[in-house]
């Protein structure tokens, strides 16, 4: 595992929030509500680092703790429109990679990046998610590692809106207000846990930063 930035950060107790690219105004005005509630309660936010959801996230929990998990090396940036964003995670959050400097994402990268989002999180809340996505990925992951997963629902008539659906049919948990996700983790205890530090193998990868 490659990191950058404070790995304290995944020895918290930390929320995962992932969903759709393409999403919603009102998708990621969800999103950094319910980053910024769990950055006020003490739980890092973790996500993907892409576009829609994940942007929307990382930059509601950046002054309080964030963790974005990459699918190629932490010197390459992508998507490039988040060029600063992801400079400013390592400086003040943490990045987290288990591919070699140089790495250029690929579609095989992704869902193991997925994985390790599902991991570092006590619970992942899925907003706005087509059948077919890479935030199913992700909650199912969550889901056989035990994690709770909370989805947010939506119109039937909104393709961004049948994967959280269909979760919730199959049984994941409501999420209606940041409380309903906030009140779980702090039930599950304080929002520091008993866990080992990430293995490290480049703490530092230099300032050359390639779009």
């Amino acid at each position: 595992i490659c990191i950058k930035g404070s790995s304290e950060l995944a020895r918290r107790s930390v929320l995962g929030i992932v969903g759709a690219r393409n999403a919603s105004a009102i998708g990621r005005r969800l999103a950094r509500q319910i980053a910024q509630a769990a950055g006020r309660a003490g739980f890092p936010v973790a996500s993907g680092l892409a576009r829609g959801i994940d942007t929307a996230a990382h930059e509601a929990a950046l002054e309080t703790g964030t963790i974005a998990v990459v699918a190629g090396g932490l010197d390459v940036i992508y998507p490039p429109e988040n060029a600063a964003l992801q400079a400013a995670i390592g400086e003040s959050g943490l990045l987290v990679s288990e591919m070699v400097p140089g790495t250029i994402p690929r579609e095989t990268h992704f869902p193991r990046r997925n994985r390790i989002i599902s991991g570092l999180s006590r619970a992942v809340v899925i907003v706005e998610a087509a059948l077919r996505s890479g935030s199913l990925i992700t909650a199912r992951y969550a889901s056989e590692q035990g994690r709770e997963v909370f989805a947010v629902p939506g119109s039937p008539l909104d393709p961004r809106a049948e994967g959280c659906n269909r979760l919730i049919r199959d049984g994941a948990n409501l999420l209606l207000s940041s409380m309903d996700v906030i009140d779980v983790l702090s039930a599950q205890g304080a929002t520091s846990r008993n866990v080992e530090p990430l293995p490290q193998i480049a703490i530092e990868t230099g300032n050359d930063m390639r779009d």
